[in-house]
C-alpha cells in the first residue's frame, strides 16, 4: 500500500491516508500526540514567573507599596508571602511553607503526563514497527507482494511509519519538556528564596532560635 499525498484530495483524506498506513498502533499515536501538546500548553501557561525583576527588588516594592498586579507565580507568591508576615508569628517558615504549598503543586502539575507520554510514544512506534515486519513476512511466506491485508507493501508501510510517528510524537516532546524542567527549576529556586528574604526581613532571630549551644570545652 503506497502512500500518495494526492494534491486534489482533502486535508482531512490525506491526515486518514496517513493514519491508515500505520496500522492499528497510528490512532493510538495520534491520541498521544494530542495529550501531549495538550499537556504543554497548559504546563508552560503555569510556570509564567511574571515579573523579570529580581527577587530582592520585587519584594521591596511590595513592602513600599509600589508593585503591580500580581502576574505569575513570584509575583504570588510574594503577595501571599507579605500577608502571611503581616501577622506576628512565632514559626514564620512554617506558616511560609503551607502558604506556598499550592505553589509546590502548580510547579508539577502535568509534568507527570508529559514524562509518560514522551516514553510509551517510541515503544509503540516499535511495537507498530514489529507488526509491520510480521505483517511482511507472512507475506514473504504466502509469496504475495500484495494480498487482501496489504501484502508486503503494508507491513513495509506500517513499519516505517509508526516508526516515524512515534519518533515524531517524542523528540519534540524530550525537547520542550527539558526547557519546562528547568524553568521548573528556576522557579522553585525563586520560591525558597523568597521564603528565605522574608524571614530575614520580618523574623531575622528564627535562623538563630533553634541553634543548639556549643558544648563546653574543658
Amino acid at each position: 500500500m503506497a502512500l500518495g499525498l494526492d494534491p486534489d484530495s482533502s486535508l482531512l483524506e490525506s491526515i486518514g491516508a496517513y493514519i491508515g498506513s500505520g496500522g492499528f498502533v497510528m490512532p493510538v499515536l495520534v491520541v498521544c500526540a494530542v495529550v501531549l501538546w495538550y499537556a504543554i500548553g497548559a504546563r508552560w501557561a503555569l510556570l509564567q514567573r511574571g515579573s523579570r525583576k529580581n527577587v530582592r527588588v520585587l519584594i521591596k516594592r511590595y513592602a513600599d507599596g509600589r508593585a503591580k498586579a500580581p502576574d505569575g507565580i513570584v509575583d504570588q507568591a510574594i503577595v501571599r508571602g507579605m500577608q502571611v508576615c503581616a501577622q506576628p508569628r512565632s514559626n514564620l517558615r512554617r506558616y511560609l511553607d503551607e502558604a506556598f504549598g499550592d505553589f509546590d503543586g502548580q510547579l508539577k502539575q502535568h509534568a507527570t503526563v508529559i514524562t509518560a507520554v514522551v516514553s510509551i510514544a517510541p515503544l509503540l512506534g516499535l511495537l507498530g514497527t514489529v507488526a509491520g515486519m510480521i505483517e511482511t513476512f507472512r507475506s514473504l511466506g504466502d509469496m504475495s507482494l500484495f494480498s487482501q491485508g496489504g501484502g508486503i507493501a503494508a507491513g513495509i508501510s506500517t513499519a516505517l511509519f509508526t516508526t516515524q510517528m512515534g519518533l515524531v510524537v517524542a523528540v519534540p516532546g524530550v525537547i520542550v519538556k527539558f526547557f519546562l524542567d528547568r524553568r521548573q527549576q528556576q522557579l522553585e529556586l525563586d520560591l525558597a528564596q523568597i521564603k528565605d528574604l522574608l524571614i530575614s526581613r520580618f523574623d531575622p532571630e528564627a535562623d538563630h532560635r533553634h541553634v543548639p549551644a556549643a558544648p563546653a570545652t574543658a
